[in-house]
């Protein structure tokens, strides 16, 4: 059985990021970069993945990382949801960093595990675990194609790309990349087309490309928990400080009720997330399933979070000027990304046995 309780380094580690969070990255200044053109916020990423070393968690002291493992990475994720920070970490920490580490690439695992290169895996952002089939092809070792919708594009210093023959890594300059206008602008899309660009082969087959996808399901169930977490507090606050009718909006009834119901949504969301990450971590035969279920679950439970978020707010929550949009934003984006909750129980339900509806 997975342990599903937090370690004292995880709450350690949890307890410097939102304080750095807090102070580099409050709702306020991720709002306002929405607005500007550059597709991350380069300070913040410098300060989690350098002055913090979050970037290299998962990876071996031996391959120039931290020595940590998912389960850490998902402590990390937990908080950047909860703030909504616009900082390519699921990325290129997550997914690129789990391809490269099935791949056994060492040199430009160290450069992605410093944070000094930001990797990405370049699919479209919605596509789930299980076979990718390659729109990028590699006569001759150069790259022809292109890839639509891939999150954090246009923030990549170099694209792991699928193509016939294994995965191949390319320098971002070697490649045209156009924005896509985003629903989450704090993890913004963008076409990426490849006319002939040099590349180097750094794993044979699609066994990295699927552990990548694979790592990267399971990890997200933490950053929709941390997200819903954000919802519910925010709530909850907002409920017990706003007056109606001379009484706090949060003691009638049917608010309460709801309130409750979102919470134990989260505690099974918690559960289930806390269990991909340590399936993840010991590289369990059961990751594929524990994956499936938390995204299910979890997908869901973030967009409701956000949704009552929004809601309970009242006139504010519909506002540009309050937070409330951030989140349902970014949960609805992850709903959709690695797989919807529907794939998922279509991929779960194989997996066990189940037969269709």
């Amino acid at each position: 059985m997975s342990d599903l309780l937090y370690s004292e380094i995880e709450t350690d580690l949890r307890g410097s990021l939102r304080e750095l969070l807090a102070d580099k990255a409050p709702w306020t200044s991720v709002l306002a970069g929405t607005e500007k053109d550059e597709p991350y916020d380069a300070a913040l990423w410098h300060a989690v993945a350098g002055r913090l070393g979050c970037a290299g968690l998962p990876v071996p002291e031996d391959l120039g990382g931290a020595g940590a493992t998912w389960r850490e990475t998902a402590v990390v994720l937990e908080e950047l949801g909860r703030f909504a920070a616009p900082v390519p970490f699921l990325t290129s920490s997550v997914i690129a960093t789990a391809a490269l580490l099935a791949a056994g690439e060492r040199e430009l695992l160290a450069e992605v595990a410093a944070g000094e290169k930001i990797a990405v895996l370049a699919v479209p952002f919605s596509t789930g675990p299980g076979p990718v089939t390659p729109t990028v092809r590699a006569p001759d070792g150069t790259l022809t194609g292109e890839v639509t919708s891939v999150a954090d594009g246009m923030a990549a210093d170099v694209f792991l790309v699928p193509a016939p023959g294994g995965l191949y890594a390319v320098d971002a300059a070697g490649a045209r990349r156009t924005a896509v206008t985003s629903l989450d602008m704090t993890r913004r899309l963008a076409d990426v087309v490849f006319s002939g660009a040099s590349a180097r082969r750094v794993a044979d087959g699609t066994e990295a490309v699927r552990a990548a996808l694979l790592t990267g399901a399971a990890m997200l169930a933490s950053e929709q928990l941390g997200l819903a977490e954000r919802c519910l507090d925010d709530t909850v606050a907002h409920l017990k400080t706003r007056y109606q009718f001379g009484r706090p909006v949060g003691s009638y009834q049917g608010l309460k009720h709801r309130l409750a119901d979102l919470w134990t949504s989260i505690t099974q969301a918690r559960a289930v997330a806390r269990h991909a990450a340590s399936c993840a971590a010991a590289a369990d035969g059961d990751l594929p399933i524990a994956a499936a279920v938390a995204q299910a679950h979890c997908s869901a439970v973030a967009l409701k979070a956000a949704e009552e978020c929004v809601q309970m707010h009242g006139g504010i929550g519909f506002t540009w000027e309050h937070p409330a949009h951030l989140y349902l934003k970014r949960a609805k984006a992850d709903s959709i990304a690695l797989g919807t909750a529907g794939h998922h129980r279509a991929v779960l339900a194989a997996l066990v046995d189940l037969p269709p509806a």
